[in-house]
């Protein structure tokens, strides 16, 4: 029996000593992380530790006492009593005035947390599946980032490297000793930014925004990943931050507003079929190969094969439509926001050919910018003789009425417009303004038709001029002006919103 108590004694003290050990050097412990709430987190952590410490040492070190000195053996005998009222008062009262002062801190690093006052940079950060969509409101700069692991290496056919399923085409870029302010939402289903080392991690939902903030102190790579389970690519779905010195962010924004110029140029270039299928099988490998397969046989029903298929190998107006808008209640998601229009010529070009489609067909850059505008493709080839429906301009003859309008146009904001200026339209002021009695809503329609068709520079409100068609435009600005009791009684016509897209081409 000697034996057996000493062992259990010094097992007992062997986790003392590794829990007297314990720090942020620790592999196995919380990181301490770059950034204040991470530090303040990390220090919350260790305080609770080391309560429990104290609570296990204490409470272990009563019941060993009474094992090893009150044990039969030594002729002890228990004592017989059913209550005692003091004992009782005394154990409440003492785990009542531990949680208390555990709760002080605790609440102190909440409310730290929760202070996004004074921020210098505003980044929008919108999860899809299975990507990251990062828009810098200040700089007018955004991007997707999605997983550049190869996909041969995920199926085991390729050298798995350190980062292996941590690594994207374009991580997050902030510069450090700057308050960032992030606003997390998503464009499908629930997700979860989380970056450990920032003591950062937010729910992204759809139709709702949740707000955080970092502050980097040291300049380096960090990682993260969705922490939610978002479909069956979640494990595809890291997160990348780049933090910079000043100088270093501010020439990184520079190249970014250069690589705009560069992506114009590319528009206007005339590709060969060559090109397109070089930059395609990079585009679909990265975007498309985890639904489609690298071998484009899907994995139907869910993902339909593009060998063969009518889709690949039929109508190219059919297929442009498909990948630029998606298909409804399947798991065909929109491209058009997503790629710009040389990734989307590449990438439609790669489909048509490889797999063994060979078609022959490509698509030129400049023929999807014809169809973001609304127009009829009159420079393209014979096979893409005609924009995607879902995108064409609405007859100018069609009229609506105000309650066909109030009615679509209701659909249009809550898919489009309810994340970030709310059901209600009272926004989320400063970064998204309220338009229940704005100005805007209720003032002179033309003001409206240009925010919405062309967006604001260098604010949160992009364009939509290339997101919706002529008829969700005019439904949903007709909406707008007439909810939440602004009632100007304004009917705006698919016909107007044509004559503001023809106006603007005018004027370039």
């Amino acid at each position: 029996m000697g034996k057996k108590f000493c062992v259990l004694i010094g097992l007992f003290l062997l986790l003392l000593g590794s829990m007297v050990y314990a720090g942020e050097s620790m592999p196995l412990n919380m990181p301490a992380g770059v950034t204040p709430v991470s530090r303040d987190i990390y220090e919350l952590h260790m305080i609770i530790f080391w309560i429990c410490v104290a609570i296990g040492v204490v409470v272990f070190g009563v019941m060993l006492y009474a094992i090893i000195f009150h044990r039969k053996s030594r002729g002890a005998k228990p004592a017989q009593f059913h209550s005692h009222l003091a004992l009782e008062i005394t154990w409440t009262l003492i785990p009542l005035a531990i949680l208390v002062l555990m709760a002080i801190p605790a609440t102190k690093v909440l409310i730290h947390m929760s202070n996004i006052d004074d921020e210098e940079l505003t980044v929008k950060i919108t999860g899809y599946q299975w990507k990251w969509h990062y828009e810098y409101l200040e700089d007018g700069i955004s991007f997707f980032s999605n997983l550049s692991t190869p996909w041969s290496d995920i199926q085991n056919k390729g050298p798995k490297t350190a980062d292996y399923i941590r690594e994207v085409d374009n991580p997050l870029v902030l510069p450090i000793h700057k308050k960032v302010r992030f606003l997390i939402t998503s464009n499908d289903v629930n997700h979860a930014w989380w970056v450990p080392d920032f003591g950062v991690k937010r729910d992204a939902i759809p139709g709702y925004i949740n707000e955080g903030w970092a502050r980097i102190n040291k300049a380096g790579t960090y990682r993260g990943q969705c922490a939610e389970l978002c479909g069956i690519n979640h494990a595809y779905m890291p997160i990348v931050v780049v933090a910079k010195s000043e100088q270093d962010y501010k020439e990184w924004v520079a190249q970014q507003k250069g690589g705009n110029k560069q992506a114009e140029a590319d528009v206007n270039k005339e590709w060969t079929l060559q090109e397109l299928m070089q930059h395609g099988e990079k585009v679909y490998m990265r975007i498309c190969a985890a639904c489609h397969q690298p071998s484009g046989l899907g994995t139907p029903p869910v993902f339909p094969a593009l060998k063969n298929s009518h889709v690949a190998t039929g109508p190219i107006q059919k297929h442009a439509d498909i990948v630029m808008n998606g298909v409804s209640g399947t798991a065909m998601q929109p491209f058009k926001a997503q790629l710009n229009d040389v990734d989307l010529a590449a990438v439609i070009t790669y489909e048509r050919n490889a797999f063994g489609n060979n078609t022959g067909t490509l698509v030129q850059p400049i023929e999807i910018r014809t169809v973001r505008e609304g127009k009829l493709m009159s420079a393209a080839p014979a096979s893409v003789a005609a924009a995607p429906a879902s995108v064409a301009a609405a007859p100018a003859s069609v009229v609506k009425t105000l309650q066909e309008q109030m009615q679509q146009g209701e659909k249009v904001y809550m898919n489009t417009c309810a994340v970030c200026h709310q059901p209600t339209g009272v926004g989320m002021p400063p970064t998204f303004p309220a338009l229940k009695g704005s100005p805007m809503a209720t003032g002179p329609v033309e003001n409206h038709l240009k925010m919405v068709l062309f967006g604001k520079q260098g604010t949160a409100m992009q364009a939509f001029k290339d997101q919706l068609n002529d008829e969700d435009l005019s439904a949903v600005i007709t909406f707008e002006r007439n909810s939440w009791g602004n009632a100007t009684g304004t009917i705006v016509q698919p016909a107007d919103i044509q004559a503001a897209r023809q106006q603007q081409s005018q004027s370039k």
